[in-house]
């Protein structure tokens, strides 16, 4: 129900419900210049009832949003993917501070994203679009809303501001596994070992650090993926998805090498070493800046996750398909994998171009 009020020089609209509980309601909003603007605004509330909506909630969106995050994402995302859960949070506290998560509209939300995006990559722009996204679905379910104000909306962004794929080319890979070979039987060297299964592999650091024997099929030339390590506490953790729980083949010289640390194994990890730890990230990337300043090889933003995007130009480079490299590394689909290598997959078309005018010359 409904009533106005002439209020000075505007009008009050109030409007009156029971709940579920039979509780009386009211809500109230003046400064309408005309009585039909305020009988308009009043209409709009009693729809939202009517559609289930409770109107007497509300919030802002940075408190909702902050709510959201610690209640559905912070149990159980790594905290690498909580750390861009707040940067996002951080984002909206800039923009739509004290700002009511049922007052922003399609066309704010859209005037934010190309505030955003004039300084970030567009992979940047998708990953906070997509947690607002999440965000506000969970709110509509929550009664805070009826639309999604972030459908349809253009993800605009800095293409200048790509992150190029830092990778080695052939030569310097062969390089780099002869000179992380040499020595390296001594089991001191547990991070060498490290660095050549991710060259052959392309897996990423925490799966490599939480391999055991167990995973390793020294018949069949497999490795399973099953699970990822934990740097902080030193223990599993799921892998990052379940497109990441796979088992991919692996050549005779990993074998071999992997072989070697078999032989004089000390724990269930395959790569546990002398002192009782598993090396972490920064033992092995100092192991690698070492290796590469051995070489003479310059790579300003090289790091031990590189040797995956070296993998995987290595596999481009000679051809293999884009579907078996997305398994091999453990994507959801092949979308992913085309994203990610985006700039390495260009590079490789013209010569995938000439084995395909000189398939069709053969015919």
């Amino acid at each position: 129900m409904a009533n106005y009020k002439k209020r000075g020089n505007g009008w009050q609209a109030r409007i009156s419900w029971y709940s579920g509980d039979g509780q009386r309601h009211n809500k109230s909003k003046a400064g309408f210049p005309t009585k039909l603007l305020a009988k308009k605004w009043a209409t709009e509330q009693e729809a939202k009832l009517n559609q289930g909506v409770n109107i007497g909630k509300e919030i802002t969106l940075v408190d909702y949003y902050d709510q959201w995050v610690k209640t559905y994402k912070e149990p159980k995302v790594a905290p690498i993917t909580m750390r861009l859960y707040q940067l996002t949070g951080n984002r909206l506290k800039t923009y739509f501070p004290g700002v009511k998560i049922k007052d922003i509209t399609r066309g704010q939300y859209q005037e934010f994203i190309n505030w955003y995006g004039k300084d970030h990559a567009p992979q940047s722009v998708k990953k906070l679009n997509m947690a607002v996204r999440g965000c506000v679905r969970s709110a509509i379910l929550d009664d805070y809303l009826i639309k999604d104000f972030t459908q349809g909306v253009t993800l605009t962004a800095n293409d200048n501001k790509k992150v190029k794929v830092d990778y080695l080319n052939l030569a310097e890979i062969k390089q780099l596994i002869e000179t992380t070979q040499a020595g390296i039987t001594k089991h001191r060297y547990t991070s060498r070992y490290m660095i050549l299964t991710a060259i052959y592999t392309g897996m990423r650091l925490s799966e490599i650090q939480a391999l055991t024997w167990k995973d390793i099929d020294f018949i069949h030339h497999t490795i399973s993926i099953n699970k990822s390590w934990n740097a902080a506490d030193r223990s599993f953790k799921p892998t990052k998805n379940k497109s990441s729980v796979r088992t991919i083949k692996i050549n005779h010289k990993l074998i071999a090498l992997l072989g070697q640390l078999a032989a004089s194994r000390q724990s269930n990890l395959v790569f546990m070493n002398q002192y009782g730890t598993v090396p972490t990230s920064n033992a092995v990337n100092k192991t690698l800046r070492s290796l590469l300043e051995a070489l003479n090889i310059h790579r300003s933003g090289f790091h031990f996750h590189s040797l995956r995007h070296s993998h995987v130009a290595l596999l481009l480079a000679k051809g293999v398909d884009i579907y078996a490299i997305s398994k091999r590394l453990g994507h959801s689909n092949t979308a992913t994998t085309s994203q990610i290598y985006a700039y390495l997959i260009d590079e490789y078309k013209d010569q995938t171009d000439n084995q395909i005018v000189t398939i069709l010359d053969n015919i």
